[in-house]
């Protein structure tokens, strides 16, 4: 399921919530001026009434012609002539000017009736009209007056156009205001972030940076630290129990196999027990080249690595190298081949002992794995920075899912591959190798066909024309001590060719 980021949800909340509040207080404030304009329109009504009033006592000891000019000229300078006087019986007081007041849709009056202020339709146009009983010489009237509601209907109108209008431009404005907060908020998350993805097993001394704001990040940054302190004293003491049991295990079994040796040279003893020795031995042998290569790599994890930084030419490792392998393929029935592209000397920046170790654990791996008549090929390439090495073989393969584990402590894949005996530390150490040359180490595989390690290694600055040619015994080569990120598009049509 696809994931939203905290910061696209907080700019989606703060959006939501900021246009909820606006419709709401777009809602409150259109039914607040429509009670403004209702409330004015009724005022408007109660004066008109009021001054009927006052015209019905001023004139009420007039003769009637007299007081019904005065009641015409009155409608007609008010509310267009929408007035009216009508006894408790329905019928008019007086007569109105106005066509418009004698076809209105007056409601009926009756006796003790309140004063009222209703909403009228006629003639498809809304009214407020307020009736109000009034009591002159003795008689019950009722006084109306009404007025149309255009006005206040065309005011309303404009009021929700506009707020409608403005409904895009707040969302847009509340969107972004909400993406900056949230991207200004969640910076220091970010950069926590990003510190803990660049520290590995091999940086855990690294912390991350404390801004003492008092908030709850500053809380998360102190909590990680802590944490870290805690990986890293038990890494290390992980690495210590490794090297020190490496180091005191060598001591009993190379004396268990000298024993063994000493004993192997009696020529009085049986068959059976010249058999268990001999067995005694081998495991051994091979218990010392494990200890030996976890002590290689607790060194490596410790940082505590003798390497001679020096200018190396690939092209005479990987020829000293051959030189070695070349009876070991021969006496297996491999085809080895090597092809140095470069045109000139490849010259890299580092330890050359640990670079021919290198080259040795891929070139065995694949001795291993490749079935007789095989073919097995090393590559050289350079380009204006970086050297490339491919040792390709057609061996067994190496399954899918077992792959992005190859480069594991004392990982093993499939059973195919288990029956060739090893320690599983191989490839980590090669890869441990390449790391510390600021390099990578890559591989791909089909089952069946073959596998082919890709090493990247950065040129020196500055190549000489001197290639390095040296005699050189078995030695220990440094482990991984830094962190560089996996080569990538690698063309596995080109890189599975061994031919």
């Amino acid at each position: 399921m696809h994931r939203r980021s905290i910061s696209l949800r907080l700019t989606l909340w703060f959006g939501g919530i900021f246009f909820l509040g606006w419709l709401l207080f777009g809602a409150a404030m259109w039914f607040n001026l429509q009670s403004t304009l209702t409330g004015e329109r009724f005022q408007t009504l109660s004066r008109r009434v009021d001054r009927l009033q006052d015209l019905l006592r001023k004139t009420q000891n007039e003769n009637e012609e007299d007081r019904h000019q005065d009641f015409q000229d009155f409608a007609r300078a008010t509310g267009n002539g929408l007035n009216e006087i009508f006894r408790t019986d329905g019928s008019r007081f007086f007569a109105s000017p106005s066509s418009a007041a004698r076809a209105f849709p007056w409601p009926a009056v009756k006796s003790g009736d309140p004063e009222r202020f209703l909403r009228i339709n006629s003639a498809g146009q809304s009214y407020w009209m307020l009736a109000r009983p009034f009591s002159l010489g003795g008689q019950s009237l009722c006084l109306m007056a009404a007025a149309p509601e255009a006005g206040n209907l065309l005011v309303l109108h404009r009021f929700l156009i506009v707020l409608l209008a403005s409904a895009p431009i707040l969302l847009l404005v509340s969107s972004a205001g909400g993406y900056w907060v949230g991207r200004r908020a969640l910076r220091p998350v970010d950069r926590i972030t990003s510190t803990v993805q660049s520290i590995s097993i091999g940086s855990l001394s690294e912390r991350l940076p404390v801004d003492a704001t008092g908030d709850e990040l500053q809380r998360l940054t102190e909590t990680c630290n802590a944490m870290l302190d805690r990986l890293e004293l038990s890494v290390n003491r992980i690495r210590q129990f490794t090297a020190d049991a490496s180091h005191e295990l060598r001591a009993p079994l190379s004396f268990t196999r000298t024993v063994a040796e000493v004993a192997l040279r009696n020529s009085r003893i049986d068959a059976e027990s010249r058999r268990a020795f001999e067995e005694i031995v081998d495991e051994g042998a091979k218990a010392a080249v494990l200890l030996a290569d976890m002590l290689t790599l607790a060194r490596a994890d410790a940082d505590s690595t003798d390497v001679v930084w020096e200018t190396v030419d690939l092209a005479g490792v990987i020829e000293n190298i051959f030189d070695k392998v070349r009876p070991l393929a021969t006496e297996r029935q491999l085809a080895l081949s090597l092809s140095l592209v470069a045109t000139s000397s490849v010259n890299v920046t580092g330890d050359f002992l640990s670079l021919r170790r290198l080259l040795w654990i891929l070139l065995d791996n694949a001795l291993k794995y490749t079935p007789p008549r095989g073919r097995i090929g090393v590559t050289l390439n350079a380009s204006t920075t970086e050297a490339t090495i491919l040792v390709c073989d057609n061996g067994i393969g190496i399954s899918q899912g077992a792959l992005p584990h190859v480069f594991d402590r004392f990982y093993r894949a499939d059973s195919s591959r288990s029956q060739v005996e090893g320690s599983g530390l191989g490839l980590a150490i090669a890869k441990g190798i390449v790391e510390l040359h600021r390099g990578s180490l890559s591989a791909i595989s089909d089952e069946n066909r073959g596998t082919t390690f890709r090493i990247v290694l950065p040129l020196c600055q500055a190549q000489t024309s001197a290639s390095r040619r040296a005699h050189c015994t078995d030695g220990s080569a440094p482990g991984h001590t830094g962190n560089t990120p996996l080569a990538a598009g690698m063309h596995r049509a080109s890189l599975l060719n061994c031919d």
